[in-house]
């Protein structure tokens, strides 16, 4: 006669009943997964499990599972199938809850916070993501749907997209390589023909120009052997993540698909932050070599024998247009804001008609979301979210999306009219209008710091509209002082570019320079960081508002205020060399 208790191993028939192996009919499936044999006195209808005492006693407690529809002793099945066992347990449920937890090592992951975006163990729900301050679940009962989901879908696409991208960074990275060492290579001869002309004197000059030319082009060198390898291993990274989760989807572990998809949505956060690093230090520069006029007039003056300047190589390579308006817009669009996610999406926010579009650039298809009121600018928050103003409404409207859907989420109260949205680093720079300030909120909505006036008491704004940032930097225009106004992230007035006649929509660079667009000269400008000198980009545009610039595809998208109303459903696209 057996004892409830452990049990020994044994080979299960596909049905269990009396004399399986235990003096009782049926036995508890829970505690049967922690190899501990217990007679059942209940069954839950929605799980399809039979259990103990205490697994029933429980079952009534945490809320995902108090309305599950359980039986008493005298109503259970009186029979077991490993098929039904199967459906909530997969079968192989050792193996697919066998994650160990990072924070504690003894205890494997069973749990998923949908607050925090968390894997936990049970020692993390206990301590930090308890039942009433989280909303926790168990991995089994919510990892069904992973198998061929949305979810699993998602993530491959955006790991493929990821690896296409380091292909792409490679394969650009050689090709401007390949021509900044070939300019360098002119540099050298340049500077070989110019040295021929002077006196023997000036051959440690010859040999520092020299010198400086091969650094650079060592330099460009390591900074590709560099960026190569990085781009290798995430390569690697990513096709092995992509690989498991295929196997795991294959073989049909949900578990432990769950858990790597979770493990994969960190490894693409990871990589997009690695691939931004590797965008801005993989920037190189054609050089020319410019000799030294002095130097020809007054050799024995002279100390230089001349300079390495980069030459400006960036061109408009091709032009092209997307229409915006759909078939379920109430008239014309009023383009206000532009924010790009992953190459050829990006988001309008369409004031005319009350919605947020997704644009496909290369099917050109339209995904539309409709809102309370009229939007005005827009930007990314996370791979898959947005961030929305919405001036009349005061507040931020969040939204989730996907590469099929867009879907709202919670709204964050605003301190007045908010117009500009820029999102750096998890925070908020929003520029209000009556009265005129910026306003520095985490993503939660909680305003950190408030700027209207600078250290002597004067107000510095007068009608800000848009505004861009990065690390370092926030830029804000403003079409009454003509000019755009530039702070540090404590609120602390920097300088400011003028001289610009309506300045409107900003987009920011990796090398932290800004393009603004000049409606009243219907013009694009890039100016320094610094806010000391500006480069004309695109003339003769008609009136551009909102601008959106993509640094990994050099890729403007302009919307504009036209006389011509249908030329304000039109998206303009510009791809720079």
């Amino acid at each position: 006669m057996a004892v409830p208790g452990k049990k020994a191993p044994q080979k299960l028939s596909s049905t269990l009943s009396q004399g399986s192996g235990e003096d009782f009919e049926v036995f508890c499936q829970p505690c049967d997964r922690d190899d501990l044999r217990l007679p059942a006195v209940g069954y839950c209808e929605d799980c399809e499990e039979h259990l103990c005492d205490s697994c029933f006693n429980t079952h009534r407690k945490p809320k995902p599972i108090r309305h599950h529809k359980l039986l008493g002793k005298d109503n259970i099945p009186r029979t077991q199938n490993l098929s039904t066992m199967s459906s909530s347990t997969n079968v192989g449920q050792p193996d697919d809850l066998s994650t160990p937890c990072s924070k504690h090592t003894k205890e494997m992951i069973k749990f998923y916070c949908r607050d925090h975006k968390a894997l936990l163990c049970s020692v993390c729900v206990s301590l930090h993501h308890t039942r009433t301050s989280c909303l926790v679940d168990y991995i089994p009962d919510i990892s069904g749907h992973t198998i061929d989901g949305t979810e699993f879908k998602d993530t491959l696409t955006c790991l493929n997209k990821i690896t296409e991208e380091c292909h792409t960074i490679t394969a650009d990275l050689r090709r401007m390589i390949a021509k900044s060492n070939t300019s360098l290579t002119d540099v050298l001869a340049e500077i070989k023909e110019f040295r021929d002309d002077i006196n023997y004197r000036f051959d440690a000059l010859e040999e520092e120009a020299s010198d400086a030319a091969n650094a650079l082009k060592q330099e460009n060198d390591t900074k590709l052997k560099t960026i190569d390898k990085t781009c290798d291993n995430v390569s690697k990274d990513l096709k092995a993540s992509s690989d498991i989760i295929k196997q795991l989807n294959t073989t049909k572990k949900a578990d432990r698909l769950f858990t790597e998809l979770k493990n994969a949505d960190q490894l693409i956060r990871d990589n997009e932050k690695r691939m931004l690093q590797v965008k801005s230090t993989g920037v190189t520069k054609e050089y020319i070599f410019i000799p030294s006029n002095a130097i020809q007039s007054l050799l024995q003056n002279e100390k230089s024998l001349g300079t390495l300047t980069a030459k400006t190589l960036s061109r408009i390579i091709s032009h092209t247009n997307i229409c915006a308006k759909t078939s379920s817009d109430g008239g014309d669009c009023c383009i206000t804001g532009i924010a790009a996610s992953f190459q050829n999406q990006i988001f309008l926010a369409d004031y005319n008609n009350h919605s947020i579009k997704m644009v496909d650039i290369n099917t050109q298809s339209i995904q539309q979301l409709s809102l309370v009121s009229q939007p005005w600018d827009i930007t990314t928050t996370t791979r898959d979210e947005l961030a929305v103003t919405m001036p009349s409404n005061k507040t931020i409207q969040l939204i989730s999306y996907s590469s099929i859907r867009l879907s709202k989420k919670n709204t964050l109260k605003a301190d007045g009219l908010c117009y500009g949205i820029s999102n750096c680093q998890g925070k908020f720079a929003v520029t209000f209008q009556r009265p005129a300030k910026l306003q520095i909120i985490d993503l939660k909505g909680t305003v950190q710091s408030t700027v209207i006036t600078n250290t002597n008491g004067e107000n510095i704004f007068k009608h800000p509209e848009y505004v861009t940032s990065n690390s370092n930097a926030i830029y804000v225009s403003d079409c009454e002082m003509k000019a755009v106004i530039w702070l540090n992230w404590q609120g602390r007035l920097m300088g400011s570019y003028g001289g610009i006649e309506s300045p409107r929509g900003l987009a920011m660079l990796d090398d932290g320079s800004f393009y603004v667009s000049d409606m009243g000269k219907c013009n694009i400008l890039n100016v320094t960081g610094d806010c000391k000198e500006s480069t004309t980009v695109l003339k003769d545009l008609d009136h551009p508002v909102a601008i959106c610039w993509c640094d990994a595809t050099k890729t403007f998208y302009i919307c504009s205020i036209s006389n011509d109303e249908r030329k304000m459903n039109i998206i303009q696209i510009y791809k720079r060399s």
